[in-house]
């Protein structure tokens, strides 16, 4: 009977131990985890705030690709507009994102207007200017931020039309502000000439607008382009890309680069553009990468903020981080010696019975 009680407690003490020596080393990795903490937004140097470009102007305040939308993204004091150019039946650039067949139904009234046509080459630039592209920002509220707007907004949404571009060129040129563009069609060309690149080029240098005001984008013609006019910023969503034409301007999806690469290529004198962010979390997280600018359907939530929402000194971050753990070290240590106490209140210690002396837990 006697060792079969020893056995028991022999047991029981390495149980206790095996609880212990777990406790310990849960708590000592909860209390270096910070160490393994990596965040760009944890430094001294913390680099400017970034460039805001208007994504369609500013969508959620006007309908989107629309003239009132990018003069909505100039209150937010963006360097850039980003737009979607498309070439009607007549060869004149206009706005508008959709393509294919249907592009025409979710931001104009066109089934309305010129039902059974579908199709850009279908319409001329005065027959796309009778569309309304404004009633159905009304209708759909597609960011939940209609009820932000005045009366007078509201009605000034319902009367847009679609834009040429050489309307918004007019706006780049009198704010002194950078377009950047997609051409949505561009596969369909063959040869330079009859590319919806050709006649956008045409058009931007008849309006006389500052070449270097213009981030060409579209990748299908671009050496063309460079020819017919070198003074174009080139901007490259493939870094390979842009060091075989030795250029210095990466536009990416916000994914698509670590805060490491960010700062790389930073370093090399390379600007970057991501692209869409709409989150102050995001803006927050990507400033503190350093990156240059971002595309924004949210301009009107970044245009006030001084510095980001979250951003800690590395000294200031150490001090917190040993802080809490000091304190919590104490409360731990403090109901480990009470809870001891009032167990020794509770069971009274039996001075006849053997056994292997342990810390009561």
């Amino acid at each position: 009977m006697g060792e079969a009680v020893e056995s028991h407690l022999h047991v029981l003490s390495a149980c206790k131990i095996f609880i212990m020596m777990t406790f310990l080393v849960v708590s000592a990795a909860v209390f270096l985890c910070p160490l393994a903490i990596c965040s760009p937004c944890i430094t001294s140097n913390l680099p400017p705030k970034p460039a805001l470009i208007g994504h369609r102007g500013a969508p959620m305040l006007a309908p989107e690709n629309t003239l009132m939308s990018f003069r909505k993204s100039l209150e937010c004091g963006v360097v850039a507009f980003e737009t979607d150019v498309q070439l009607s039946k007549d060869k004149k650039p206009f706005l508008m994102h959709d393509c294919g067949k249907n592009f025409l139904l979710r931001t104009t009234d066109v089934k309305d207007k010129f039902p059974g046509r579908d199709g850009s080459n279908n319409f001329t630039l005065q027959e796309l200017k009778t569309l309304n592209a404004g009633k159905w920002f009304s209708r759909s509220d597609p960011f939940w931020t209609l009820s932000s707007l005045s009366e007078e907004e509201r009605r000034e949404a319902d009367n847009q039309t679609v834009p040429s571009l050489s309307e918004l060129l007019v706006l780049v040129k009198k704010y002194n502000v950078s377009l950047i563009f997609d051409l949505k069609n561009e596969n369909n060309s063959t040869v330079f000439q009859s590319s919806d690149s050709f006649y956008t080029t045409e058009t931007i240098n008849k309006l006389g607008i500052s070449p270097d005001k213009i981030w060409w984008l579209p990748p299908e013609y671009r050496h063309d382009v460079m020819k017919m006019e070198p003074g174009f910023k080139q901007v490259y969503n493939k870094q390979k890309e842009m060091l075989m034409d030795g250029g210095n301007f990466m536009n990416m999806n916000f994914s698509s680069l670590s805060a490491r690469e960010i700062s790389e290529l930073r370093k090399s004198n390379v600007s970057v553009n991501l692209w869409v962010v709409n989150e102050r979390w995001l803006f927050s997280l990507l400033w503190c990468s350093g990156v240059s600018s971002v595309t924004t359907n949210a301009c009107h939530l970044f245009k006030d903020m001084s510095k980001p929402d979250w951003h800690l000194e590395p000294n200031m971050y150490k001090g917190i981080w040993i802080a809490t753990d000091i304190v919590s070290l104490l409360l731990m240590i403090g109901l480990f010696l009470w809870q001891r106490r009032r167990k020794s209140y509770i069971y009274p210690p039996n001075t006849s019975e053997k056994g292997i002396p342990l810390l009561a837990l």
